[in-house]
């Protein structure tokens, strides 16, 4: 096991749950590792959230608030505390406790068979058929963006080496996804099953709409199949348009002009039309994604910080796992 882990969360409307998840965080890691932190990165939920994280990191030494500047989302709330950890390991977990702490030693387990990151997949998805089906069709996207076949297996309850994250050190994108950015430090990815509880309060931030939106950034963002969709689309329908010149051309020196037809032609018109307008709204896409990159916009921006209490603090371990 790690002789340090660092256990990040990110906080949206959890105010209700986060004292039962310190609770049972603090239970699961004590055995698993010589020294561990929690740290609690507030989302800018709206409601009392931060109160909490501040009570609680008065009372433990162990626990860490950090309070980003306004909602910037879960990947970029991670990406914050990532890059604020101490432990030679790091540890993902939602704030909901969907993903039960103490399945983390299994994670941990897995790690230590030689791989770097490795992902909590829940057994059965308990969010319903729609919302499933969503997140179906998100980790089809991630697959391909990632470029890897354990991404069918992606899920918010992950662990991997700290050392990975110089990977991505350098990253300013406003748009944010932690598993896309692993793939850039290493292909070593597994996963184990784990158990999936039921929300305990709540509704889920992640709703079907924005799921979608998340499936279409991580494929705009991270991907190149999108272009390539749309260059297949041109020649796919172009070859069409020539063997349709090919039929009106032949039917003409057979037949002679006529004026049937229109409606026919009309509607192909209307075809290629499409396809070019959907592919201009892909290269606007990412024309866009690069105006947002020019103007360097953070990815995130902390606006305030727990206080530490003096303690003694375990350093990153530099061994490579």
């Amino acid at each position: 096991m790690p002789t340090s882990l660092s256990v990040v969360v990110p906080c949206y409307r959890s105010q209700e749950m986060l004292p039962e998840l310190h609770r049972r965080l603090t239970a699961a890691l004590t055995p698993l590792a010589d020294w561990f932190e929690i740290l609690l990165v507030e989302d800018c939920g709206g409601d009392n959230t931060w109160d909490v994280i501040q009570a609680l990191a008065a009372k433990d030494s162990r626990v860490r608030g950090i309070k980003l500047g306004r909602n910037y989302g879960q990947h970029n709330a991670l990406l914050c505390g990532i890059r604020a950890a101490r432990g030679n390991v790091i540890v993902t977990i939602d704030d909901d406790l969907q993903n039960p702490p103490e399945e983390i030693h299994k994670l941990l387990s897995r790690l230590e068979e030689g791989y770097d990151v490795v992902y909590g997949s829940p057994a059965k998805e308990t969010h319903g058929f729609f919302r499933d089906m969503a997140s179906r069709v998100t980790k089809l996207a991630l697959q391909g963006a990632m470029g890897v076949e354990s991404a069918s297996k992606v899920s918010a309850f992950r662990v991997f080496h700290t050392r990975l994250r110089t990977a991505f050190e350098n990253y300013r994108s406003p748009s944010v996804n932690i598993d896309v950015l692993l793939t850039w430090g290493t292909t070593r990815f597994s996963s184990v099953f784990v158990r999936q509880d039921d929300r305990l309060v709540g509704d889920s931030g992640y709703s079907l709409k924005k799921l979608i939106n998340h499936a279409i950034n991580m494929m705009t963002g991270f991907s190149v199949l999108p272009l390539q969709i749309a260059s297949m689309l041109g020649l796919f329908f172009g070859s069409l348009g020539l063997l349709v010149l090919s039929y009106v051309v032949g039917r003409y020196l057979i037949f002679g002009s006529t004026v049937p037809g229109f409606t026919f032609l009309a509607s192909i018109i209307a075809i290629f039309s499409g396809v070019q307008l959907f592919a201009m709204g892909i290269f606007g896409e990412y024309l866009a994604r690069m105006h947002f990159r020019s103007m360097e916009r953070p990815p995130y921006t902390t606006l305030a910080e727990t206080a530490p209490i003096a303690t003694t603090v375990q350093p990153e371990s530099t061994h490579a796992g």
